[in-house]
């Protein structure tokens, strides 16, 4: 072929210029640097590695169980989150269900002589009924979700307090065998952390229940014409984060050995909440992940563990806290605009 006609293909207008073609480690970058979860994970291990670098024992095995217990219960309670901002809605008495769950627990098994294992499950079911009345008048009644669960974190505040009389109590002695299962044991709660968090990222990522999750947050009209019953999957979501939240707080109770009705409250629901916002989901509903927000709660207890290493101290935790919670956000929009970009 001659130079001349090499020249005048190169001119022929409309002819798309030709792309160097990628290797596979630059292919398998960007795959990563699409997902969600991959800002947050590399935050993760920029952590690990300053605060190793800081204190040599960051890493060592006691250390570490502080982490895992500093991230299970609220990476459990953000797993409910998740559902409920991507289809569009928030739980704010989450808090308080996890402190009320163990009293119930405590109520059943010492005062009702209920045999310990099934009083787990009535509480987790009762923390499932609280998400029901928190769903039932969010949907059917149109209070915004915001104001209902506010209020229902003061009535179940309430309730605590007045019937605990604001004191602590011990995990009741019939249920000590169990303790190892549900949160005693070193890694009793990242266990069951993990198992929930791998579930329910499968039950987000592939099925029914979670694609109508996703559409009813991201267009709840639409949804709601395609035949969705967007009411039912968001009452749905509000039982489960109720339920999780119960869940949570039992194993942290068990963890600490004893009751403690000023554990939890509304520290725990803000620390799920910004876990769930920093791994990547979105305030204003129709996308989230689970994997993430577990990354997220794990690099909020790494940070916690990390200042209490290098001496400084908790108050300026909440500056952070909030700092990172308003990067993420913003980083997240802007993400979300490459990857349809790039998508494009």
């Amino acid at each position: 072929m001659s130079e001349s006609t090499l020249r005048d293909q190169a001119a022929t207008p409309g002819t798309p210029p030709r792309r160097r073609a990628r290797g596979l480690p630059g292919l398998a970058t960007d795959a990563f640097l699409r997902r969600r979860e991959a800002t947050i994970l590399l935050v993760a291990l920029g952590l690990l590695i300053y605060f190793q670098t800081a204190k040599s024992v960051f890493l060592t095995h006691d250390n570490l169980v502080n982490v895992s217990q500093g991230t299970a219960p609220y990476a459990i309670i953000a797993v409910g989150e998740v559902f409920l901002l991507v289809s569009g809605e928030i739980d704010l008495s989450v808090g308080m269900v996890f402190a009320l769950a163990p009293f119930l627990m405590h109520y059943m098994v010492d005062f009702s002589g209920v045999y310990p294992f099934i009083a787990i499950v009535l509480a987790v079911l009762a923390g499932a009924l609280i998400g029901l009345g928190n769903g039932v008048v969010t949907v059917v009644l149109r209070v915004p979700s915001f104001v209902a669960t506010l209020g229902s974190m003061f009535l179940v505040q309430g309730i605590m307090l007045t019937t605990s009389h604001a004191y602590p109590a011990q995990i009741p002695e019939a249920a000590e065998g169990l303790a190892g299962w549900f949160g005693r044991a070193p890694w009793a709660e990242l266990t069951w952390c993990l198992v929930i968090v791998v579930f329910f990222h499968l039950v987000l990522t592939r099925t029914r229940w979670g694609l109508h999750t996703v559409a009813t947050g991201g267009n709840p009209l639409g949804a709601a014409e395609a035949g969705i019953r967007t009411g039912r999957i968001k009452i749905g979501n509000f039982m489960l984060t109720g339920a999780l939240g119960a869940f949570a707080g039992i194993l942290e109770a068990f963890r600490v050995g004893s009751i403690d009705p000023s554990s939890g409250g509304s520290n725990a629901m803000f620390i799920a909440v910004s876990a769930a916002v920093i791994g990547g989901t979105a305030l204003a509903g129709g996308s989230g992940t689970v994997v993430g927000a577990l990354l997220g709660a794990l690099v909020l207890a790494e940070m916690q563990n990390g200042f209490n290493l290098i001496g400084i101290s908790a108050n300026p935790f909440n500056i952070i806290l909030g700092s990172a919670i308003i990067i993420s956000m913003v980083l997240n929009v802007h993400l979300a605009r490459l990857r349809r970009a790039g998508r494009s």
